[in-house]
């Protein structure tokens, strides 16, 4: 459960990003043939509107940051 930053209101989570054609958006290493890390999910304030951008699944990027 995630709470929001500016009001402290239970924000809805679990929600997806997407750009205008429909495609979701997900976080990948630099360069032309760089790999997925993970897909980018968000939380919303139903209260003010606050948008909170986050990986579910964070394994690839501590792989990431031991290297």
């Amino acid at each position: 459960m995630r709470n929001c930053p500016r009001c402290n209101t239970t924000m809805v989570e679990d929600l997806e990003l997407r750009t205008n054609d429909g495609l979701g958006i997900c976080v990948s290493q630099k360069g032309l043939f760089g790999s997925a890390v993970g897909k980018v999910s968000c939380a919303v304030c139903p209260e003010c509107g606050h948008i909170e951008t986050y990986l579910e699944n964070t394994d690839k990027v501590k792989k990431l940051a031991n290297k």
